[in-house]
């Protein structure tokens, strides 16, 4: 199992992923960044479930909440450039996986079970931000920077 190899059709298939969720981390970052007054203040005075003391207490506290701006559109760019670039491919993941699930934390979808009106992309627990949470596992674990993109010369350098 540890000699496994992908073919050329797969990999790029998982390029292809890579660099679209990546597009997707680089847009949004960039979206935030573009505008002036952007917070997640509004997304986190949302907050429902078990975490959502936390999540209101960062909302409801300024300079706290000015460092977690701040960190959500750098965070999404690096995320994006590095899966885009195939740079550091498996840490961008891991970040990505764990950016996916605080915001999941923040609205876990179960609570939204309650009211009556589905919204569009909530399926009660399993939403778009999961599918694209184990896209980013399959995207780690079978390390697609490694056949297009920075990874390839990063490696090299460090096996010398």
């Amino acid at each position: 199992m540890k000699d496994q190899k992908y073919n050329n059709l797969q990999m790029i298939a998982l390029t292809i992923m890579r660099v679209m969720i990546g597009w997707h981390f680089l847009y949004e970052g960039v979206a935030k960044l573009m505008k002036p007054n952007w917070s997640a203040a509004g997304y986190l005075l949302q907050a429902r479930g078990i975490f959502s003391g936390i999540f209101r207490w960062i909302a409801n506290s300024p300079d706290v909440l000015s460092i977690v701006n701040q960190m959500n559109i750098w965070g999404l760019i690096a995320i994006g450039l590095g899966l885009m670039l195939g740079c550091f491919t498996r840490l961008a993941s891991l970040a990505g996986m764990l950016l996916i699930l605080l915001y999941y934390f923040c609205n876990p979808l179960f609570v939204g079970y309650y009211y009556s009106i589905p919204m569009e992309g909530n399926y009660m627990i399993v939403n778009k931000n999961l599918v694209e949470l184990a896209a980013l596992f399959v995207i780690m674990v079978t390390n697609s920077g490694q056949y297009a993109g920075f990874d390839r010369i990063i490696n090299k350098i460090f096996k010398k």
